[in-house]
């Protein structure tokens, strides 16, 4: 495999689709083990119902996105979502899986709630990665391998619902598998 991501970036097409028999079979099981565990977690439930019970509306978070954009480097307004007790919950668990590139947790509108670094941008939910499974009732969400920026790694984004205690799909947690290590 690192012969692989040595060479693939020559090719010109940074977006390859991966068709479901090329797909590692670890990450259909992961989706619906491990990482779904993860969005279950109280520490995450919490985060996102908090995030949600603010009441920000869709204008508030596109308006979040253009000065995240704006912003270079690690301002202290993105520290808040990096290092919030869920930020450091997710850093915790990926420290024991090496496998994972990234972890985005998002709110109801696709805001990120808590990630384990910063990302290109603070709203996904114009992205696959949140609508996939957000709109289509939570269901889990396997995206095509690609060149990561964020990350610099090739990987395959996972996606799976994050729901309350009484089942609402409330969010979305996003895992970037990196290939190099499954």
């Amino acid at each position: 495999m690192k012969s692989f991501s040595r060479l693939l970036p020559l090719c010109t097409l940074l977006t390859l689709p991966l068709a479901a028999a090329e797909l590692p079979a670890r990450v259909p099981e992961l989706a619906q083990g491990e990482i779904s565990a993860l969005a279950a977690d109280p520490v995450i439930v919490s985060a996102v119902t908090a995030q949600n019970d603010r009441g920000a509306t869709l204008a508030d978070v596109t308006a979040a996105d253009k000065v995240w954009l704006a912003t270079p480097g690690t301002a202290d307004f993105m520290k808040l979502v990096i290092d919030s007790p869920a930020g450091e919950h997710l850093r915790t668990w990926r420290k024991s899986r090496p496998y994972v590139s990234e972890i985005i947790v998002m709110d109801r509108l696709g805001a990120n709630v808590a990630i384990t670094e910063k990302t290109s941008d603070y709203w996904q939910g114009d992205e696959p990665k949140f609508s996939a499974s957000f709109k289509d009732a939570g269901l889990v969400f396997i995206d095509r391998m690609k060149f990561d920026d964020s990350t610099q790694t090739y990987s395959v984004q996972v996606s799976v619902p994050v729901r309350d205690p009484a089942g609402t799909l409330i969010g979305v947690l996003c895992c970037g598998l990196d290939l190099e290590h499954l």
